[in-house]
């Protein structure tokens, strides 16, 4: 996990509810570089990694009368003029999909954030979702996220604890929709190589 943060690999952590994605990505966000900046955009508050560069912005909803409301996809446009060194999306849920992959194809390795998916196979249906819901075509979306996200890794609850279950890597097939490769599993202390371990050993460096 420390060598996917150091080799700047644009990432996402997924799975459901309650399975500990955010408490991985901010132990994991603690591990850059103390000399990069770190830029967190959040709809609420969660993410406090322990970093003496990091400047955290937050959804804000309309007043009483309508107004004043700062929704994800602003503050998503406002961090990219921050010079981020890091990009960070606390959770990925709405039509800031759209500015995140722009941002990831432009330049900002090493961006990540969490999204709610119930298998790393399931990610990219769960992006194409929620970019279709903000205008944006099925094609364009894959073409987007096959060169913007590199690596899934997925949480899941084992009773009380909270583990990661399974590493993947993204790819485009040739079709051009992209699929999330295993490879790794983690299995009663196991690990077990799948057919994107080489890809993601390249990834890491």
């Amino acid at each position: 996990m420390r060598r996917l943060v150091s080799a700047r690999v644009a990432f996402v952590v997924s799975g459901g509810t309650g399975t500990g994605k955010t408490t991985l990505l901010d132990c994991l966000l603690s591990e850059v570089s103390s000399h990069e900046r770190i830029v967190i955009v959040e709809d609420s508050s969660e993410l406090r990694p322990s970093h003496p560069h990091v400047v955290a912005l937050e959804a804000r909803p309309p007043n009483i009368e309508g107004a004043g409301a700062v929704p994800m996809p602003v503050l998503v446009r406002q961090a990219l003029r921050m010079r981020p060194d890091r990009l960070v999306v606390g959770e990925v849920r709405g039509a800031e999909i759209v500015d995140l992959l722009a941002a990831l194809n432009t330049g900002h390795e090493g961006g990540c954030g969490t999204i709610h998916a119930n298998a790393p196979g399931a990610f990219p249906a769960r992006v194409e979702a929620l970019a279709l819901a903000a205008g944006m075509s099925r094609e364009a979306a894959h073409a987007q996220l096959a060169s913007a996200i590199n690596v899934v890794v997925h949480m899941r609850r084992e009773g009380p604890r909270r583990v990661v279950s399974e590493i993947g890597v993204v790819d485009r097939g040739e079709a051009g929709e992209v699929q999330v490769m295993t490879a790794v599993r983690f299995v009663d202390g196991r690990v077990i190589e799948g057919v994107g371990a080489a890809r993601l050993v390249d990834l890491l460096g």
